[in-house]
């Protein structure tokens, strides 16, 4: 009895932590879903703190979690060539990516919501990166070559997939962002880490995450 008295503590600890806060659903809602949501910058103090928060995981049948998504993907547009986008990005610490996929035909722009990397290749690959948050900064970096990812959609669907090459990359910035780790942090950290060097991959410097 006291084991399943835990579990339901558990489990509607778990609901609760999904549920959106009332900032945050103010924040989404300034806006209709065709209306882009600002891009936090690292050179203003406040955006830079939420950048660097740890990101919660979402409810996804929640009506607003449909139009932060939608509105990340305005966000996304109207940039500049970049790739991907996360929703610390946009203000809001909740676990929502965007990645444009270069492994299918199309190329095409997918969401993904509470996405985990739940294994990545020891072999990793060294190629340039920039970011949409982090102005006049880019830097080459390492980033395993396959991973593993589980992630669910808006009607809470769940699935698991095997991503390579330049695509997987987008989704480690991406899932980063999640976790408060920008580009600029983690040069410092790889200065100490070891890596299998292979051939860097041929994607122009101008894409940017």
């Amino acid at each position: 009895m006291k084991k399943l008295s835990l579990l339901f503590i558990f489990f509607i600890s778990f609901i609760n932590a999904q549920k959106l806060t009332s900032t945050e659903i103010s924040l989404i809602n300034q806006g209709d879903v065709k209306t882009l949501l600002p891009i936090f910058q690292t050179t203003d103090s406040h955006q830079h703190t939420t950048l660097l928060d740890q990101s919660k995981e979402i409810d996804p049948t929640d009506p607003n979690t449909a139009i932060l998504v939608a509105r990340m993907k305005e966000s996304l547009l109207s940039t500049d060539g970049g790739v991907g986008i996360a929703a610390p990005q946009v203000g809001i610490n909740r676990k929502v990516i965007w990645v444009q996929r270069f492994d299918k035909q199309g190329e095409p722009l997918e969401y993904f919501i509470n996405p985990i990397i739940t294994w990545k290749s020891e072999l990793q690959n060294l190629g340039p990166e920039g970011d949409l948050s982090i102005p006049e900064f880019r830097g080459q970096f390492y980033r395993s070559q396959v991973i593993q990812l589980q992630y669910v959609d808006l009607k809470g669907q769940k699935y698991s997939e095997i991503v390579e090459g330049f695509t997987a990359v987008i989704f480690q910035h991406e899932i980063d962002h999640l976790f408060g780790i920008l580009i600029s942090d983690k040069k410092e950290k790889e200065l100490n880490d070891e890596y299998i060097k292979v051939d860097a991959y041929k994607k122009s410097d101008s894409v940017r995450r």
